[in-house]
């Protein structure tokens, strides 16, 4: 959708400011472009809406080199959003998301049903703030209507400058995973300039990590954190890129172990005499149709004298989530509940149980995760060496 061929942008001062630069970002692909302050990121994307216009080399949009697209035309075609978000103060929230529409001749009244439609898509009810103006938004919400003004006239391509970075921590998240929620509707193309590698990792499906004016490397950012291709990469994404993968890396089927298994209706003396015999500790518990429900310990002789059922013993599980959350959230999981491991649903499913995963299996999973990467195959056919069994550790 975007590519870049062989790009360099020179001043008059002899200043390089991007240098020979040659990459392609595919139809509906979020690239992060990532590096510190004047390295050229933000230049490369002003060259793609021709705010910059190249010195040599051409840029292609669908296959057209924008040179001979007229500006205007061009940036009419393309989404845009800075960090100040840049609404217009004397227009309320709708009439500024329908800016573009109008500017392209749409009739009031669908400019404003689609400028409706976009505010709702970002999580603002238009008949809530929709009379509203920029400053009676919070700096979040202003950022929101950003969005879906850049979206309003369904461009293929969105141009992010920082778009998150003059919010707070906790804003900026929560912005970050709405947005990432949003691109799996919308499947925009978008370049998104960022400084911060930890901002770039986790909305990038590839990362373009900026030296002085030139791209060091251009990868996944999986591939970035696990195998960088220079010291100077090495040194950006830092020491703890081991630590940053587990934000990219996802739980997989063959990360899990299989505990011992027990159902609400088995009777509690054959559970635990099971239990006690396989020297576990613990057990799953599970509805008639397999999804979970809890979890159950060996218990003593005074426990299973007690009769009854399974159901009436169980405890509420904590630890648990879905097939493909990052590692991040399961380590983040197992700590937040002081569990020794974690269960795992199958998120097609109303929760149907597929295993556990433990510390040692997710270092394992890390550590496949890596090695997949450099021996290019997948997860499941690295091997590395076993780890302690499940029913050492307590939940």
């Amino acid at each position: 959708m975007i590519r870049f061929e062989h790009v360099t942008k020179r001043y008059a001062d002899g200043t390089t400011a991007v240098d020979d630069l040659s990459f392609e970002a595919g139809e509906g692909e979020l690239v992060t472009l990532v590096g510190p302050s004047g390295c050229g990121k933000t230049t490369t994307m002003k060259m793609v809406n021709r705010l910059i216009e190249p010195t040599e080399g051409r840029i292609l949009l669908d296959g057209d080199d924008i040179s001979a697209i007229d500006p205007v035309q061009l940036r009419r075609r393309i989404g845009y959003v800075i960090q100040q978000v840049g609404l217009f103060p004397h227009r309320t929230v709708l009439e500024n998301t329908a800016t573009v529409p109008h500017l392209l001749g749409w009739k009031r009244g669908k400019g404003r049903e689609r400028a409706a439609e976009l505010l709702d898509l970002v999580g603002l009810d238009p008949s809530v703030y929709g009379d509203r103006y920029p400053e009676q938004l919070s700096g979040g919400q202003r950022q929101r209507v950003g969005v879906a003004r850049a979206l309003a006239a369904d461009p293929p391509v969105l141009l992010m400058d920082e778009p998150f970075g003059a919010v707070d921590p906790v804003v900026r998240e929560r912005l970050q995973n709405e947005f990432l929620k949003l691109q799996a509707r919308v499947r925009k193309t978008v370049l998104f300039v960022t400084h911060d590698i930890e901002e770039a990792v986790r909305l990038g499906d590839r990362i373009a990590v900026y030296g002085q004016g030139r791209i060091e490397q251009f990868d996944s950012p999986a591939t970035v954190l696990g195998a960088p291709a220079t010291p100077y990469v090495a040194d950006f994404v830092g020491a703890d890129r081991g630590l940053k993968r587990l934000s990219v890396t996802p739980i997989e089927e063959s990360d899990l172990d299989q505990p011992p298994v027990v159902h609400l209706d088995d009777p509690l003396t054959r559970a635990t005499a099971r239990l006690r015999a396989e020297g576990a500790r613990w057990a799953v518990v599970l509805d008639g149709h397999d999804n979970l429900h809890g979890w159950i310990p060996a218990g003593d002789s005074a426990t299973a004298a007690s009769g009854g059922t399974v159901r009436e013993h169980a405890r509420r599980m904590e630890a648990w989530l879905p097939l493909g959350a990052p590692l991040k959230q399961a380590f983040s999981t197992m700590l937040q509940h002081d569990a020794g491991w974690i269960a795992v649903i199958d998120k097609e499913s109303t929760g149907r149980f597929l295993g556990v995963l433990t510390p040692a299996r997710l270092h394992e999973a890390l550590r496949r995760s890596i090695d997949a990467d450099a021996q290019h195959v997948p997860r499941a056919t690295v091997a590395v060496e076993t780890v302690t069994s499940v029913t050492t550790a307590a939940p």
